[in-house]
This record gives C-alpha cells, sequence and structure tokens, in this order.
C-alpha cells in the first residue's frame, strides 16, 4: 500500500475557515443553524466549525452528533453485530437550518442514511452538507453544498482523514492498495 500526502494541519484548517465562511454567508449569519456530525470524521469537524464560527459572529451554533450505523443499507452486509453509538441531538432540529458533517463524501450511501436518521429527529428547512474532502465516486444523486478538498480517484484508492482528536495528528492522504 502506497500513501499520498494530500493535506496538512494548515490546509485542513484554511478549508474549514472558507467553509465557515461559506455557511455564514450563504446562510446571512447562523440564526437557526445547527451542526450535526456524522460519527466518526465529522463529529471533530463539526465541534471546529462551531469554533470557527464563534469566532466570526461571535455565536456558537449548536453540535450535534449522528450515528448513522443502523441507517446504512449495508450494514447487514458489513457485520451481523454492528457497533451502534450513541446520537445526541439535544435540541430541536424543526425549521432549522442543519448542516450536516462528514469527513469524506464517496458513494453518498453515507449522506442518504444520515438524511434518514435525521428525519427521526425532525423536519429541518433545510440540510445542507460540508465534508473535508470529495472523492467522486457516486451512486447517489448527493452533492456537498460546502467542500474543503476535491480530488479524483480510482475505484482502489482510498481517502484517509487523520484528525487530531482520534488519531493525534491532522492529516489527508490517499491510500492506493
Amino acid at each position: 500500500m502506497t500513501e499520498r500526502f494530500l493535506m496538512g494541519e494548515k490546509e485542513i484548517d484554511r478549508a474549514l475557515t472558507r467553509i465557515a465562511h461559506q455557511i455564514l454567508e450563504r446562510n446571512h449569519g447562523c440564526k437557526d443553524l445547527v451542526l450535526v456530525g456524522i460519527r466518526t470524521g465529522g463529529v471533530p469537524l463539526a465541534e471546529r466549525l462551531k469554533q470557527k464560527i464563534k469566532q466570526i459572529e461571535g455565536i456558537e451554533p449548536p453540535v450535534g452528533v449522528l450515528d448513522i450505523t443502523l441507517y446504512r443499507d449495508d450494514w447487514s452486509r458489513a457485520s451481523s453485530q454492528p457497533l451502534v453509538r450513541q446520537t445526541q441531538i439535544p435540541f430541536p432540529i424543526d425549521d432549522k437550518v442543519v448542516v450536516l458533517v462528514d469527513d469524506v463524501i464517496y458513494t453518498g450511501r453515507t449522506i442518504r442514511a444520515a438524511l434518514d436518521a435525521l428525519v427521526d429527529f425532525g423536519r429541518p428547512r433545510k440540510v445542507e452538507l460540508a465534508v473535508l474532502v470529495d472523492r467522486g465516486h457516486r451512486e447517489l444523486p448527493i452533492e456537498p453544498t460546502y467542500t474543503g478538498f476535491t480530488i479524483s480517484t480510482l475505484p482502489d484508492e482510498h481517502v484517509t482523514v487523520r484528525l487530531k482528536e482520534i488519531s493525534g495528528k491532522d492529516e489527508v492522504v490517499l491510500e492506493r492498495h
């Protein structure tokens, strides 16, 4: 397996700063805005976006955590005993602008599952999607609203996002098997 470096700490931070500004510009501030990170990589990214928005606007939007394990269309293939972790959305999402946050978008199936899970918590006015990396190869008609980095990949390649909160360092690498 070979790895190609795509982004480091500075590039990730710059991309998140840009995404935070785009979110605020598109929504005319952060009124009725909530962030929901998709486990696992989306959660620390949502927290970082919250801090960036606070630096810009002086207001912290609420952040929730969404586990989509049982909403995936492939969970029975992956494991007969899926690891289900807690979803924490301790605020109403009805009539809110929900920004789903994830680290990588690939086929779109994770986001489809997240949308299915989200409606169990209410009816948002609008749902937007922020991703750090878009690697293409969609199987569903789902596109991010905000993207930090776009890369064309081959089917046998994998984009790995490592974040300080999870792995101790910030980097994005392209792995080829």
